[in-house]
């Protein structure tokens, strides 16, 4: 992409800023939160509204949509040679329970508006243009993370990801049928060029720095761990305290734990235990069971693992001081990744061959296009978000930074898909 640095096709090409944003405010009205944001997780009947508003914007733009076997949708802008591979764009429409109205969404919108744009401009391209959303990028209500797009890029099963069940016991592959998104295009069948994402950043770097776009180079390693803690219910006001074997002492201590350890590897390191569950969770009981779920992360191979380590080994420290029974499972692990050389060059080129002011930046989030990295040279563009914050019904960017995002896209996936390349 871009080998020879060639300046933008027409310095003139944008999108249509107040339709994307439009665009956007019309998504958000798809399972709306309680806050503002959304709650539109992961193969719920919101989710298959907002898929089914998604394919009428594709339909309506021209493009050609099919669904693979787990619920990825591929809109599909015809390039002159069919044989050619495909340069795609996307990332996901499933948020969390209180989610914003932009992570990930701004990725599928962003694709869908620059087809608009190419089709403004009358645009004709070698290589098919796909727009992408990939299933279950959250991980919230199927676990783990970026399930599809790992099912895609062949780092999961078909069959382990139909299985995956959530809290309530209901499997993957039965809610995917229920709203009627399981497709039959087999698994990885779309062979791509290249794949570029827009996300928002996620974090406050860009917007403290007043910086239009993240170039990024690359991703942290992240690693899920979930720890369960087995002691003993009883009473709480007839168990002495020196007689207990409390789980919920034990998970607070491994709370402290993870903060103690990721503190050990800064600056770069971040921990966080998210998810608590403790048994019974009565008032007057104490707990005799703890659930944990862990997320670590480092840019650094090493630390990710040394992280991971030592709170093996703290947590069977704490199990024995409390008489406890401690199990460690590894949920997930992705090692930090490294983005396509050419494809980055390109993304950082045609932002500055559009005036926006840009620097290199290594994501903290995890992102679809991790695992297809894989499969596909890879690049992501990053637009600021306000005070950093995502994961939140409060997530806010502004309009001005989702065009600049998604002019620079529009550029690098035109220049990718005119030439032979």
């Amino acid at each position: 992409m871009n080998d020879d640095k060639s300046p933008p096709l027409d310095a003139n090409l944008r999108v249509n800023g107040s339709r994307l944003w439009e665009s956007l405010r019309e998504m958000a009205k798809v399972g709306p939160g309680v806050a503002g944001g959304n709650n539109r997780q992961a193969l719920t009947d919101e989710d298959g509204q907002a898929r089914a508003l998604f394919r009428r914007w594709c339909e309506d733009a021209g493009m050609q949509v099919s669904v693979d076997q787990m619920g990825n949708i591929f809109a599909t802008r015809a390039g002159t040679d069919p044989t050619a591979p495909a340069v795609c764009v996307g990332s996901h429409l499933d948020t969390q329970p209180a989610g914003g109205r932009f992570d990930g969404i701004l990725g599928v919108l962003g694709g869908v508006e620059i087809v608009r744009a190419m089709n403004d401009a009358a645009i004709e391209t070698r290589h098919p243009v796909v727009v992408a959303n990939w299933t279950n990028e959250e991980g919230c209500r199927f676990s783990p993370v970026m399930m599809a797009s790992g099912v895609f890029a062949g780092v999961h099963s078909l069959e382990w990801a139909y299985a995956r069940q959530d809290r309530s016991g209901v499997s993957f592959g039965e809610e995917l049928e229920r709203i009627g998104w399981k497709g039959t295009l087999p698994m990885g069948a779309l062979k791509m060029k290249a794949y570029l994402e827009l996300h928002i950043e996620q974090g406050p770097i860009l917007e403290a720095e007043r910086v239009d776009i993240g170039v990024v180079k690359g991703g942290q390693g992240l690693t899920w761990l979930q720890v369960n803690l087995q002691g003993r219910s009883a009473h709480a006001g007839t168990t002495p305290m020196d007689r207990r074997r409390n789980a919920g002492l034990g998970a607070a201590r491994v709370i402290e734990l993870v903060h103690q350890v990721t503190m050990t590897h800064q600056p770069n390191a971040v921990g966080t235990v998210g998810r608590v569950d403790i048994r019974p969770n009565a008032t007057n009981s104490v707990p005799g069971a703890a659930e944990l779920a862990i997320d670590i992360r480092s840019p650094d191979a090493a630390i990710l693992i040394a992280m991971e380590a030592s709170i093996r080994s703290g947590v069977k420290t704490i199990a024995t001081e409390l008489g406890l029974s401690a199990e460690t499972t590894l949920l997930q692990h992705a090692a930090p990744v490294a983005f396509d050389e050419h494809c980055v060059n390109s993304v950082r080129d045609f932002a500055k061959a559009l005036g926006y002011s840009h620097r290199d930046i290594i994501s903290g989030a995890g992102h679809d296009a991790y695992w297809i990295s894989r499969v596909a040279p890879t690049a992501m563009v990053m637009c600021p978000c306000v005070d950093g914050i995502s994961h939140n019904e409060a997530e806010d960017i502004l309009p001005e930074w989702a065009e600049a995002g998604a002019n620079v896209l529009l550029h690098a996936v035109t220049d990718a898909a005119v030439r032979e390349r």
